[in-house]
């Protein structure tokens, strides 16, 4: 009977830690921030009979990842703490070239790589760079991708170019921070959003 006891005293102190209080609460999660851009600038002069669909950026790490970066040197990464982009960084990007190829009309369908639709070319890119960097005791938000417009027939390369937008914060707070990607990021949208537009179907 004292052995029954014991157990059924076990089982109930047992049942108590796995239904009590943890002594270590969850944290708060993090600030999620998110590109705070203006309405897209360029704006193509004619609209080609085309549907471009825009393939998520490549990236190696830590770029892909959520994390809002800063290369206080040329060798080392850190992160801005207690904050990250609403979703990794290419994704960030790619809704937003997706965004501004739509506003700028040089395309008459701008679809995303989810989409199951067939596309006559394909916008394919590799991020190189999306960090603050410290010059001259400035700090600036820098992107780099380089962008490549595949045909989807032949699966040429129709037009290549490598884009980069460099862009001062006003100052030191993640607000400012994010602005200034922001600007960036838009900078580098259009001048994209031209070079797209530029680019012609290959002669038979």
């Amino acid at each position: 009977m004292r052995q029954s006891a014991n157990r059924w005293a076990l089982a109930a102190v047992l049942a108590g830690l796995v239904t009590g209080c943890t002594l270590f609460p969850s944290p708060e999660p993090p600030r999620v921030m998110d590109f705070s851009v203006p309405e897209p600038e360029f704006r193509a002069q004619e609209t080609q009979a085309l549907s471009v669909r825009v393939e998520l950026p490549y990236a190696s790490d830590p770029i892909n990842s959520n994390r809002i970066l800063a290369k206080p040197n040329p060798f080392e990464f850190q992160v801005y703490d207690e904050v990250r982009w609403r979703d990794t960084i290419p994704v960030v990007i790619r809704d937003l070239l997706i965004r501004t190829l739509r506003a700028s009309n040089g395309f008459a369908h701008v679809i995303s790589d989810s989409n199951p639709a067939d596309a006559d070319w394909t916008l394919v890119s590799e991020l190189a760079s999306f960090h603050t960097e410290n010059n001259d005791s400035q700090v600036k938000a820098v992107i780099e991708l380089h962008g490549q417009m595949i045909d989807n027939r032949s699966r040429k390369t129709l037009c290549a170019e490598s884009f980069q937008a460099r862009e001062p914060t006003p100052g030191a707070s993640i607000e400012q921070v994010v602005a200034a990607f922001g600007k960036a990021g838009e900078q580098l949208a259009n001048a994209l959003a031209r070079w797209a537009s530029a680019c012609r179907r290959s002669k038979p």
